[in-house]
């Protein structure tokens, strides 16, 4: 299995990331790996009660933070671009609680080159669906991106916007 860490300075840009990146003390530090075999992002992640909703279970929209990061992570490393989410749609199945071991798994559905469909699961340690979402990803064009990543210009990773 062809696996590898995602990090933001893979593509050329440093990243204050509230999900991902492990220098943010405030966020929730969940590196994302690619299996290249099976064209899928995935992370590993257990979050504690400073992120709950109810006292017993993580707050949605942190899940949702997480969900949506996977499938970022997919448009780039599946699917080759930078975009941005400009819908989802989430299914909560099954609680996601503070304390306990998930994974996130995300892969591109479909990808026309200006968007992409992307889908996300939350599942616990036996595997079971506990939170699905699917999303429509806009690709970025190169002043879009050179904007949303705040670099000077793209450089090698041209290749990576729409246009």
């Amino acid at each position: 299995m062809a696996t590898h860490r995602l990090t933001n300075e893979q593509w050329g840009f440093t990243s204050n990331c509230f999900v991902c990146e492990p220098k943010n003390a405030a966020g929730l530090r969940i590196p994302f790996d690619h299996d290249d075999d099976a064209g899928v992002v995935r992370a590993a992640f257990t979050l504690d009660d400073r992120f709950s909703g109810a006292p017993t279970y993580v707050h949605g929209g942190v899940t949702l933070a997480v969900l949506d990061e996977a499938m970022a992570w997919a448009a780039i490393a599946i699917g080759g671009k930078f975009a941005v989410t400009s819908e989802t749609k989430t299914t909560f199945g099954h609680p996601v609680r503070v304390g306990r071991a998930y994974t996130v798994e995300a892969t591109v559905a479909s990808n026309d080159g200006t968007t992409m469909t992307t889908t996300a699961t939350v599942l616990d340690d036996r595997q079971r669906p506990c939170v699905t979402a699917a999303a429509t990803f806009t690709v970025l064009g190169a002043a879009q991106a050179v904007e949303v990543l705040g670099v000077d210009d793209l450089g090698p990773d041209a290749g990576f916007v729409n246009g």
